[in-house]
């Protein structure tokens, strides 16, 4: 198997700069989490103004916590989703079927 090619990037988060090695192809999906971070700290900055600048960042971490847990939780209802979906048509289309009859 062939290694993927990996790529150096400084992120910047807050004050703080983070050096990673990534993989190549998916700098972009850290360039963007790293942004989305740095607008949730500034919202939670602006919203708390008398919180430590520690505390912010549990505020943070927990927010994008909560949103991998709901994530993960829709991504494991999808193909229940698709199947209430697909009896539903199945409903309809007996009913339309019966309806002509």
């Amino acid at each position: 198997m062939s290694e993927q090619r990996k790529q150096h990037i400084t992120l910047q988060l807050d004050a703080h700069h983070i050096s990673l090695n990534v993989q190549a192809d998916k700098e972009a999906l850290y360039r963007n989490a790293a942004e989305h971070i740095n607008e949730r700290y500034r919202y939670y900055r602006r919203s708390l103004p008398d919180k430590s600048v520690e505390l912010i960042w549990v505020y943070v971490a927990l927010e994008m916590a909560v949103n991998l847990q709901a994530d993960a939780h829709a991504h494991r209802l999808q193909p229940i989703d698709e199947k209430i979906q697909e009896l539903n048509q199945l409903i309809i289309n007996t009913l339309k079927n019966n309806l002509k009859e």
